[in-house]
């Protein structure tokens, strides 16, 4: 088994994408079995296809290493790496650009929604990239790739160019199969639940960020959307109050049960007394986050050297399968 996962590398994460992405590679990673590969990979190429300022991608990609690692992701269980140093990524891009169709990638969900009635002003990279994330999978001869609703469109389109490749050019790429993980929860923002928590929000008040303080925490959680009603004890009492199944959702989340857990244990209670427990839940898991990460943002250095042993050891493995599909379309390399 060999999963690949990829993650943009942001500034400024938080608790959505703690619970919603990274503790699931924590979990994937522990529970992978000898002999088994985890490649985790930061898509610096893949932010690329948009803007950007050339000091903040670098910054971005360390400190989102940094933060897998403060987070529990354990190098010498899992390879961590970003694309950039791993030239087979472009490489492969480029081969199977010669096998996706436009109209595969026309119909792309995502181009659809990000270039709207302007895809003549937006970048070449925007409309190929659902190809470097084929290559990204396939340059590994990966067996499982962990995919949300988002993504499930862009593993099918990966499989499908693996399907004509192999056709045209005889069998190279395993087929990657989806492996859907316990379900992530959607954490929505502490100010309007109709929103997911996001760190391009201008409120700093509707995000827990994993760098905030004991103090910050207590303060957000308190001042938190809610309700003026108590909380029922069962979660289709919650089918109303986007705000109060939210926080309840966190809370579950956090603790590692369910909501209809944390109901049986709070129903009848306000949000007087569930804010601080919330609160204290969420301060006993982010602050050795916090504390590990800031050690590791004084030692960026070392963090780059994570990043350089990760890369060695992918491009050891990506090496095959790149000379494989080379040989397979007939260049000589």
């Amino acid at each position: 088994m060999r999963v690949v996962s990829g993650i943009q590398p942001t500034g400024n994460l938080h608790l959505g994408n703690y619970l919603g992405a990274i503790r699931q590679w924590v979990a994937m990673q522990d529970a992978m079995p000898a002999g088994d590969d985890c490649l985790f990979f930061l898509a610096d190429l893949h932010a690329l296809s948009q803007p950007v300022v050339p000091a903040e991608l670098d910054a971005n990609t360390t400190e989102m290493a940094a933060t897998l690692l403060a987070c529990g992701i354990d190098p010498a269980r899992a390879i961590l790496f970003n694309q950039g140093r791993v030239p087979a990524h472009s490489a492969l891009h480029w081969i199977l650009g010669g096998t996706a169709r436009m109209g595969w990638l026309s119909r792309m969900t995502q181009w659809k929604d990000k270039a709207g009635k302007k895809g003549e002003t937006q970048s070449v990279g925007l409309f190929t990239y659902p190809v470097l994330q084929a290559a990204d999978v396939l340059l590994y001869q990966a067996t499982h790739v962990p995919v949300g609703e988002d993504q499930k469109q862009h593993l099918e389109l990966a499989r499908d160019i693996a399907v004509k490749f192999n056709g045209d050019y005889g069998d190279t790429f395993v087929l990657p199969e989806p492996l859907i993980s316990k379900a992530a929860p959607r954490i929505m923002s502490l100010r309007d639940a109709s929103g997911k928590m996001s760190k391009s929000d201008p409120s700093d008040a509707s995000r827990i960020n994993l760098v905030d303080s004991d103090e910050l925490i207590l303060a957000k959680f308190r001042k938190a959307k809610s309700d003026a009603d108590a909380l029922p004890s069962e979660v289709a009492g919650l089918a109303e109050r986007a705000e109060a199944r939210n926080l309840v959702t966190i809370y579950a989340a956090l603790e590692g049960s369910t909501p209809d857990a944390v109901l049986a244990q709070y129903a009848g209670q306000g949000f007087g007394a569930f804010k601080p427990a919330l609160a204290d839940l969420a301060v006993a898991t982010l602050t050795p986050i916090r504390e590990r990460l800031t050690g590791l943002l004084d030692d960026r250095a070392a963090v780059g050297a994570v990043l350089a042993d990760g890369a060695a050891r992918a491009a050891t493995l990506a090496a095959p399968t790149l000379a494989a599909a080379q040989r397979a379309v007939g260049l000589q390399v």
